[in-house]
């Protein structure tokens, strides 16, 4: 697979399921990600930026700083009130922005393409946060070196994202704990372990579980809440996706909606 790979067009029309792939192959289909190569870019250009116009280290590092700190609050907040959230698919509107941020990726763990975030939704995020950090802290060079910090830590995310639903057993003591940890919330109960690089909102917010004998495993870890009778309910979801949602994974036999 990884030495078919073509620049640019790695992805047209192209599935990739984790679970058969080595992590060489995952690298190719990792650099080759159109959002990954756009946050590349852009980590660039407002990185150089930033260089460019700083006239004190401090205007770069130290909104870098609180970036880094303050990304996996965020990152735990959105994941858990918006993600996870029950509203979202409830209106015409957002079911498809829904379906494709989150629903899609708990249905099937191991899809990587809808293991990304779509740059029209992260991008915009970024963009708010980092203005509202680094600008306030140094103005727009802060907001550069912010913006910055912000597209590196976001591809380092997605790998780590990546490897933890990768095939794969990491040598790392490290990120073998963060990869059973992230399992836990895909695979066990999606209420536990929010995080993906670091589990401390989960720890101060008392969401994280280190073993599944801590928690009972949730009967909508698949389907976020979004089960067959709110299906009939809120149509739009199942809709867009042609099937009706899993209970289970992908693979097993389903209960069709009635008409």
């Amino acid at each position: 697979m990884a030495k078919k790979l073509v620049w640019g067009r790695a992805w047209h029309g192209r599935s990739y399921d984790l679970g058969k792939m080595t992590l060489a192959e995952l690298w190719a289909a990792y650099l080759t990600y159109p959002a990954i190569s756009l946050y590349a870019a852009l980590a660039i250009v407002s990185g150089a930026y930033a260089l460019l116009t700083a006239w004190h280290w401090q205007q770069i590092v130290v909104p870098a700083v609180a970036v880094l700190l303050v990304y996996p609050v965020v990152w735990y907040g959105l994941h858990r009130f918006v993600l996870h959230g029950r509203w979202l698919y409830r209106m015409r509107w957002s079911a498809g922005l829904w379906k494709r941020i989150h629903f899609d990726h708990h249905q099937d763990p191991h899809k990587l393409e809808v293991l990304f975030g779509a740059p029209l939704n992260t991008i915009p995020t970024m963009l708010i946060i980092t203005l509202a950090v680094g600008y306030e802290l140094a103005g727009w060079t802060g907001f550069a070196a912010g913006f910055c910090t912000a597209l590196v830590t976001t591809c380092v995310y997605e790998f780590c994202h990546c490897i933890q639903h990768l095939n794969y057993k990491p040598k790392n003591r490290l990120v073998q704990k963060l990869k059973r940890d992230h399992l836990l919330h895909h695979f066990q109960n999606e209420t536990v372990n929010y995080g993906i690089v670091s589990f401390l909102a989960d720890e101060l917010f008392n969401s994280y579980v280190a073993s599944p004998k801590d928690c009972p495993k949730s009967p909508t870890v698949f389907n976020l809440g979004y089960d067959l009778e709110q299906a009939r309910r809120y149509p739009w979801v199942m809709e867009l996706t042609g099937a009706p949602p899993r209970d289970r994974p992908p693979g097993a036999v389903q209960e069709q909606p009635s008409a």
